[in-house]
């Protein structure tokens, strides 16, 4: 079997860095792609796509990239489902597995900047 996609679009904001209780990186996105075809009123239509980045993709995606940034994703398509006050929700994401940035480097250098979320301290093994 085969599940692989490849977008090329722009974040619809700036990417949000959050760290999981084990101490992962990992950030959702939004990735707005246009259609290779325009609709019958002659626009072009956009496609807003949610993307999950996890460890270093997910760290590097923040601290070089803001609303409005052209990146490339090749990913896998994953769905899930889950409860919600009693109403079935289904999601269906691309879960990244390579970033590329595609636009021009930002000119302030963000990296510096950016407060990352420090993981949770390592959990000590006690073993008898």
């Amino acid at each position: 079997m085969i599940n692989q996609v490849t977008l090329v679009g722009r974040l619809t904001k700036d990417p949000d860095l959050r760290v999981t209780p084990e101490g992962v990186y990992v950030c959702n996105i939004i990735l707005a792609v246009n259609r290779q075809y325009r609709n019958q009123k002659g626009e072009v239509d956009t496609d807003f796509v949610h993307c999950t980045l996890w460890r270093k993709t997910a760290e590097n995606t923040t601290a070089f990239c803001k609303k409005g940034s052209l990146i490339g994703i090749t990913g896998r398509i994953q769905t899930r489902s889950y409860d919600q006050q009693g109403k079935r929700t289904y999601v269906t994401e691309v879960v990244a597995e390579n970033v590329r940035f595609i636009g021009p480097k930002r000119e302030d250098e963000r990296v510096a900047k950016i407060p990352f979320p420090t993981p949770p301290p390592e959990r000590e093994v006690v073993t008898p």
